[in-house]
């Protein structure tokens, strides 16, 4: 069974590699027409030479609510009515608190949590007054669980799944779904940003199983994730297939949180 967004729009930041690139390449295959934004234009212009006119590349910085407001009010005027929105653009800036910069901080959650209510709110506008639409927030489970040297990104990802969670609130009654897709361990260059150079099988194998020195539980699905397990978990909640779930929050991690 297929997700059926045939004749669908969908805007995805974040859409130049890694889980971003996966979910413009699942929106795509479902049949949904896709604004592919991301602040570097090379990787969003080359899904667009791939796809052809099924993908629009736009480059785009989240934490910009002007350019945000902007760009969506175009894709509204010129492509059709927003149907779905995707916040993925993410950083990752790791850090003990101790050593943490004021401007890694900032920077953080500039991307992390305010991209995520400049879209949002810029997409919930339209959607709201047409009575249709859903927001899918790209987080983390790390939002859940605390880990070492990612407080700034954990925070930022936590705030992100709340606010999420209040847009739907306020949204529900007016037919428009948002939840958040929250992935454990993705093979992505963030992902390969924390392992230290040398052996990258011993670096996946120690994710797995874990660290507890690093108080880190492993994943007991014995696998790191895939950028196409995300990509799916999040065309899922934007299709009608998932029409009575909103405000929910989908872990994809393979169990590493233990739901703890």
């Amino acid at each position: 069974m297929t997700a059926g967004l045939g004749g669908r729009l969908a805007l995805v930041t974040g859409a130049g590699r890694g889980i971003g690139a996966a979910v413009v390449t699942a929106l795509v295959e479902e049949g949904a027409r896709v604004v592919a934004t991301d602040l570097a234009a090379d990787g969003v212009e080359a899904l667009a030479g791939r796809y052809g006119d099924r993908v629009t590349a736009r480059p785009l910085d989240v934490t910009d609510a002007t350019a945000v407001r902007t760009l969506v009010d175009e894709v509204e005027d010129g492509l059709g009515p927003l149907d779905i929105a995707v916040n993925i653009a993410g950083i990752l800036r790791p850090s003990d608190v101790v050593d943490l910069t004021d401007e890694d901080w900032a920077a953080t959650f500039a991307v992390n949590t305010t991209g995520v209510f400049h879209v949002s709110r810029a997409a919930a506008r339209h959607m709201a007054g047409r009575g249709s639409g859903c927001v899918v927030t790209v987080a983390s489970n790390a939002a859940g669980v605390p880990r070492a040297g990612l407080s700034a990104y954990a925070a930022s990802k936590a705030a992100a799944v709340m606010f999420t969670k209040c847009l739907g609130l306020e949204l529900a009654g007016r037919g428009v779904r948002c939840n958040t897709v929250s992935p454990g361990s993705t093979l992505t260059d963030m992902q390969r940003a924390l392992w230290p150079d040398g052996d990258e099988t011993a670096a996946a194998r120690r994710v797995i199983d874990g660290d507890p020195a690093a108080y880190r539980t492993g994943i007991p699905l014995g696998r790191i994730a895939e950028p196409a397990d995300i990509a799916d978990a999040v065309v899922f909640l934007a299709s009608d297939r998932a029409r009575h779930i909103t405000m929910h929050d989908l872990y994809v991690d393979g169990g590493a949180t233990l739901r703890a």
